[in-house]
């Protein structure tokens, strides 16, 4: 600032820093929240303070670990890094050893001999309790991991934008194993004695609450087999019609706080014009609209052009107060048609609606602002811009497409000046000459350079600018002849009003139009299946010609791609491990069938919530599998120290082996649940990311857990009978 002129300043309009502020404070936000909730559950839960701090000391070691792993490996703390971080994940395993030590533990006051259960007492029983449910603890952890893999193979936009979210869940889980191999043991041995493990009134009348709902429950499921069977086949089947007609996008839009708008003017319009038409746009914002702070408007191409832009092309940078003192609208979109509005006034005005950053974004990946690039590729310049037209007039009334806007090939006025080579001859005059009086005379021509300090300019020669502003300026263009006269051009060549290409578009060499179209009230995949749908019943397109669909649906598709072959193979590698583990496929099954039942809660919820598939909730759904297996791990390793051969004592069996497994099932999915709690249900920036991948797992978790108390010992029941009739059949 010292160094300007007097009178001059530099006066940021558009900060990018205050959005990456804002979207941090909402992840710490979340991040504290979510610690906070997972601390109070977990001690409320297991009902001692000593046991539910021990638990929740792993969460600020792991995030250490997690955070030590992202520096060595160059990942940075932002929005996507920590958006599917939870907390009530990372001490699942904590939890099923603490709570199974503590449940030892608490058996003794007292040794045989009357001496108080001493610290090597101790040490035996941790180690026992610890080894004994090592297996659930770290197999579950691993399974995770294994669920996150498929993330680690997306590219391209996706993959920079969730590799980095994929492993710091990893680099997380990664250190709770370690601590649950040696910290957790360490200090439970250390600080849980057999009279510190009094369970807290309040927490044993909720257990004995939801024990005194479940027994019935379970018990009336074990004699109606047949039944809860057949409500979750019908649950499944109801879940994959919900997917079936949910809509799909890339990513949520991330709601920047500003809006860029992108007026359409007609080709060729000179600077005067369009600065004169910006600015009636910039005075009816600042005037009508009280939710508008600052406009700035950006007309054409900058000194170094990363994004070229012609004369006619403009950005008008909107920025806006914040959403507490909006008056006029209460969401971005409304808001958006209120301008629409205002700005109708302005005769033949179209307006593409976006956000700075989400335009640049778009256009550097993509080579179109819009959300959808209908890219038509061809020959003919002209039949392009038809057609293009066309696809406008078609699509104009789908519900959720809106700001269409047809790229400009053709149309730019110009004079076409076509030489009469008989009269050239005649005067003895050459087209170069011609050419360069022209060139000289309307564009300008350097002929020396002056210097000013250490700065050089070029001096340029040209006619008078009321000179060169019509087609008769340039027919009374005198020109030189060999003969000394000067003749008109006008004598000497046609001056003629033509329209010429504005610009040629290419994609891999290929000319190609842009119809752009922007998504709002609806989601991306609907949007282009209407449009698609559409353009099949209604438009044709001549020889040569085809059509492409590009922008962020480029993006979805692509990652949608890779995904659906990437979890495939992520989710046989579960079962593969899950049938070493337990060395039976009936057992492995009946883990397996979390996944899908967890994956109906996910949709069930994503839908409830009106929220289309993306990648972000397919990262939930990532997350949620490894959980909704760690649950059925636990149940199952438990059931295995059963003695399962009496049919008569099989249903009281598998009803205790519930009961015992009770707690350490809701302690898992109640915390992880709530640990998502605050990403589901935060407003602030960046909370657009976030949102889906904790609707997915709250809502998955609900059903897993469902499937874990009720449908799992139903199965294993069912199981077990067969395999006990089968044993008695060949006995005899």
């Amino acid at each position: 600032q010292m160094a300007l002129p007097k009178g001059v300043r530099i006066e940021p309009f558009l900060d990018r820093s205050e959005l990456v502020e804002k979207t941090i404070d909402t992840v710490i936000e979340n991040l504290v929240l979510g610690f906070l909730i997972v601390a109070v559950v977990v001690i409320f839960l297991i009902g001692n303070w000593r046991a539910g701090l021990i638990i929740s000391s792993v969460i600020p070691l792991c995030f250490l670990i997690a955070l030590s792993l992202m520096y060595v490996f160059g990942i940075n703390v932002n929005l996507m890094s920590m958006g599917a971080l939870d907390f009530g994940i990372i001490i699942d395993g904590a939890v099923i050893i603490v709570e199974f030590v503590a449940l030892k533990l608490a058996g003794f006051s007292i040794s045989k001999n009357g001496i108080t259960f001493g610290q090597s007492e101790r040490d035996n029983a941790t180690i026992k309790g610890t080894t004994r449910m090592m297996r659930s603890a770290i197999f579950g952890q691993l399974i995770i991991i294994i669920v996150f893999i498929p993330i680690l193979s997306l590219d391209g936009v996706e993959g920079k934008m969730f590799v980095p979210m994929a492993l710091t869940f990893i680099f997380a889980i990664v250190g709770a194993i370690i601590l649950c191999l040696t910290y957790i043991p360490v200090m439970t041995s250390l600080f849980l004695t057999p009279k510190s493990l009094k369970t807290m009134a309040i927490s044993k009348r909720f257990i004995q609450f939801f024990q005194r709902l479940y027994t019935p429950s379970l018990n009336w499921s074990l004699r109606n087999k047949t039944k809860v069977l057949g409500l979750s086949g019908l649950t499944l089947v109801i879940g994959v019609f919900m997917f079936t007609r949910m809509g799909g996008e890339f990513i949520p839009q991330l709601d920047e706080g500003d809006f860029v708008l992108q007026p359409i003017l007609k080709t060729g319009k000179s600077l005067d014009e369009v600065i004169a038409t910006t600015t009636k746009i910039e005075k009816i914002l600042k005037a009508e609209i009280p939710e508008v702070r600052t406009v700035v408007t950006r007309i054409g191409a900058a000194e170094v052009p990363t994004d070229p832009m012609s004369m006619e092309e403009t950005d008008v940078m909107v920025m806006l107060h914040p959403k507490s003192e909006w008056t006029s609208a209460e969401t971005k979109e409304e808001l958006a048609d209120v301008i629409m509005d205002k700005l109708s006034i302005i005769p033949g005005l179209e307006i593409e609606f976006t956000q700075p950053i989400e335009m640049r974004f778009n256009e550097l990946i993509t080579g179109t602002r819009s959300d959808i690039a209908i890219k038509l590729f061809g020959e003919d310049l002209e039949v392009l811009q038809k057609k293009g037209l066309e696809i406008k007039r078609l699509i104009h009334d789908i519900e959720g497409a809106s700001d269409i806007v047809v790229e400009k090939i053709i149309g730019l006025p110009q004079y076409s000046v076509v030489y009469k080579r008989a009269e050239l001859a005649r005067y003895g005059v050459s087209i170069a000459e011609i050419n360069d009086a022209v060139s000289m005379n309307f564009a300008g021509k350097p002929v020396g350079i002056v210097f000013e300090n250490e700065k050089r300019f070029d001096l340029i020669v040209r006619a008078d600018e009321a000179d060169r502003n019509s087609k008769g300026d340039l027919e009374n263009l005198l020109v030189d002849t060999p003969l000394g006269i000067k003749v008109p051009l006008s004598i000497l060549a046609e001056v003629e009003r033509t329209e010429g290409p504005a610009k040629i578009s290419r994609d891999e060499t290929n000319r190609r139009i842009v119809v752009g179209v922007n998504v709002r009230g609806s989601d991306l995949q609907t949007v282009v299946h209407r449009i698609k749908k559409r353009l099949k019943a209604d438009f044709t397109l001549p020889t040569g010609y085809r059509i492409t669909y590009g922008g962020q649906f480029e993006n979805y598709e692509r990652a949608s791609n890779r995904l659906f072959i990437a979890v495939p193979i992520a989710l046989v590698l579960i079962f593969i491990m899950l049938y070493f583990a337990f060395q039976s496929v009936k057992d492995a099954f009946i883990i397996y069938m979390a996944i899908p039942v967890a994956a109906v809660g996910g949709v069930a919820l994503l839908f409830l919530r009106d929220m289309p598939f993306s990648i972000s909730s397919g990262v939930g759904f990532i997350a949620l599998f490894g959980v909704a297996v760690l649950n059925g791990i636990v149940l199952i390793e438990h059931y295995k120290t059963f003695n399962l051969k009496d049919s008569d004592k099989l249903s009281v069996q598998i009803i205790q082996g519930a009961k015992d497994r009770l707690l350490p099932v809701i302690l898992t999915a109640t915390t992880t649940a709530l640990g998502f709690l605050p990403m589901a249900l935060s407003t602030g920036a960046g909370a657009e990311i976030q949102r889906p991948v904790a609707t997915v797992v709250i809502g998955g978790l609900i059903t897993s857990t469902l499937l874990t108390l009720i449908v799992l010992p139903v199965m294993y029941d069912l199981l077990r009978r067969k395999e006990i009739s089968k044993t008695s059949r060949n006995t005899k």
